[in-house]
This record gives structure tokens, sequence and C-alpha cells, in this order.
């Protein structure tokens, strides 16, 4: 593989805020999720997709499994396959990174405020 500078960012919108996707490969993702004060993710899991988050920017309501807890700037988890989580903006906009295996299309969504389905 030859290494590249100026990859193409690709952004995507979401109801809660974006997603900015840096690196897709057949082995990694790497994102960078923006949400947006007074917004929150899926409750969710995935079936097969493991993710590291970096929480960057904000105060971040953290739930993993039957634990919640809010964490800011710092603050590492890793979200096995499996794990129910939900990520929520209480007090302003939040920023992560994220490190996952490749398989964005793996959500199942338990809860959602937007009206999006689960798989």
């Amino acid at each position: 593989m030859t290494p590249t500078m100026n990859a193409a960012v690709e952004r995507v919108p979401k109801p809660w805020g974006h997603e900015m996707i840096f690196a897709r490969t057949r082995k990694y993702v790497g994102k960078i999720l923006v949400i947006e004060k007074g917004h929150r993710l899926s409750l969710q899991l995935h079936r097969r997709k493991h993710e590291s988050l970096l929480v960057l920017r904000g105060r971040l309501k953290l739930r993993l499994g039957s634990n919640t807890r809010t964490v800011g700037p710092g603050t590492a988890f890793t979200i096995p396959p499996r794990t129910i989580h939900r990520f929520e903006a209480l007090k302003g906009r939040v920023t992560l990174i994220e490190v996952s295996t490749p398989e964005l299309w793996d959500v199942v969504r338990l809860q959602d405020d937007y009206g999006r389905r689960g798989k």
C-alpha cells in the first residue's frame, strides 16, 4: 500500500451532529464524532464492531452496559461487541475520536430519539 497525504475526509451528517471519517481500510476505521448540545446517539449495540474512543472536547454522558457516568476530555474507553451503549451531549457540543473495526453497517438500535429503526 502506498502512503497517501490529503486523503479525502468524508463528512456524514447525523441527526445528533456529524461524523468525519478520516481513515477507512479493510482492518480499521477512524472517525471524529461531533454531538451537538442536547442530542444523543441511539441506545445501541454492535454484533461484531469493536470500538475505542477518546473524548477530545466537552462533557459526555456515557452509558456502557448498565453503568452511566459523565466523562470529559482525556477520557478513553473501549466498547467490545454486544455492549449496550449510548453517548449524550448534555451541556454543550462533544467531540470524540473513534477507532474501530470496519463494520460501519453493524448497528442494532434499541432506542432512537430520531425514529430510526434497528437492524
